[in-house]
């Protein structure tokens, strides 16, 4: 069993920066990838950024591409979500995400309860 838990959601500017992280615990969590998915209102949960286990590989939705950076710290079983230049339609609860599959899609394993994340003036 995996338990995720997000921290770091809040209320920023446009054009400023956010930074998500998520503590992750279970026996084999190490070997797990872990990634972000975001929801707006009326909206469906869309791919935000995914790591796979050995923080070779990473994968961003295209929205956020250039913008976002995911990464990983072994020793604290935690994964970040560096956001950078955010804008209003980055607005949407965060959630953390782990599985032992890579995809795009929303069919992860494993979920946190989501941080609310509000970019306004």
């Amino acid at each position: 069993q995996v338990q995720l838990v997000e921290s770091g959601g809040g209320l920023v500017q446009p054009g400023g920066s956010l930074k998500l992280s998520c503590a992750a615990s279970g026996r084999t969590i190490n070997r797990h990838v872990m990634g972000w998915f975001r929801q707006a209102p009326g909206k469906e949960r869309e791919f935000v950024a995914v790591i796979s286990w050995d923080a070779v590989i990473m994968y961003y939705g295209d929205s956020v591409k250039g913008r976002f950076t995911i990464s990983r710290e072994y020793n604290k079983n935690t994964v970040h979500l560096q956001m950078t230049s955010l804008k209003p339609e980055d607005t949407g609860v965060y959630y953390c995400v782990a599985d032992m599959r890579m995809t795009r899609n929303a069919d992860y394993d494993y979920w946190g309860q989501g941080t609310q994340v509000t970019v306004s003036p």
